[in-house]
């Protein structure tokens, strides 16, 4: 059988040359992929079990991955973890979520309208992580929300929001975490009737309300705003509070939900 030729390149575009490379591209992500929140470091044994190759070719992708400052070796404990340039590519890819343009405009009239800290988060596969922050506001105090933070599951308003709504299978610490509370049931609970979560710490003086924001019939987000206790009510039924919900509903009719609430109820 003939072997096609790229033109003008001279390179073969058979299954032999393309392979190799696909195994490469497919080894590298699946070390990458086996890091976690709850797993931040592997040794190089575990990395070679997860690969299913010999120890010598697993340091050699480890030592190339270190090379792109995709892992860091740590000499005094001799276990690796993800390198800095994975933090520049996860940025770049939250700035590019479709949500994230559109939630824009919305973000800021909703500044323009309460003066308070929006914040945009979305679910990461294990906890809200704070997308987009807009604190232009005019207050003397102004609180900012650094964009990458990821934010407690069960204490902040935005998890709690995600908790409540998200299919209970990719959610597998929520039973666990329900039996620990009866007051976190019973927020959820409140969560799921009015489509708001209000998170009042007494350490820092910080409110937040949060709601849901949905693409189709899932939960995509949460919309949030943040202020000081004194300048942000705890009411769902505030003026406040409303112009959240409204947001977040008017911005999830723009991403195909017909009226911000699950399966469009």
């Amino acid at each position: 059988m003939a072997t096609k030729v790229q033109p003008g390149t001279g390179e073969q575009d058979g299954p032999d040359r393309t392979a190799p490379t696909i195994q490469t591209v497919q080894r590298a992500a699946l070390i990458l992929g086996s890091f976690t929140v709850g797993k931040p470091h592997m040794s190089l044994n575990e990395i070679t079990a997860r690969l299913g190759a010999s120890k010598a070719t697993a340091h050699r992708y480890t030592k190339a991955l270190r090379a792109a400052n995709l892992l860091r070796y740590d000499e005094r404990t001799s276990l690796y973890s993800l390198g800095p340039q994975v933090l520049t590519l996860a940025a770049a890819a939250r700035a590019g979520l479709p949500i994230v343009a559109a939630a824009e405009p919305y973000m800021e009239e909703l500044v323009r309208r309460i003066d308070e800290t929006i914040v945009l988060s979305v679910w990461d596969g294990e906890s809200a992580t704070v997308v987009r922050s807009v604190d232009n506001t005019d207050h003397m105090v102004r609180i900012s929300v650094r964009v990458g933070s990821r934010l407690n599951l069960t204490s902040s308003a935005q998890g709690r929001v995600f908790l409540a709504l998200l299919p209970p299978e990719q959610v597998p610490s929520l039973p666990r975490a329900v039996r620990r509370s009866a007051e976190l049931t019973e927020e959820l609970d409140a969560i799921r009737e009015h489509g708001l979560s209000v998170n009042s710490p007494t350490v820092n003086g910080v409110r937040t309300i949060a709601a849901p924001i949905f693409e189709g019939d899932e939960i995509s987000g949460t919309l949030a705003i943040v202020g000081t206790t004194a300048t942000v009510p705890d009411d769902v039924k505030s003026p406040m509070a409303q112009a959240l919900l409204e947001t977040a509903r008017a911005l999830s009719q723009r991403l195909g939900n017909s009226d911000g609430s699950p399966g469009g109820r």
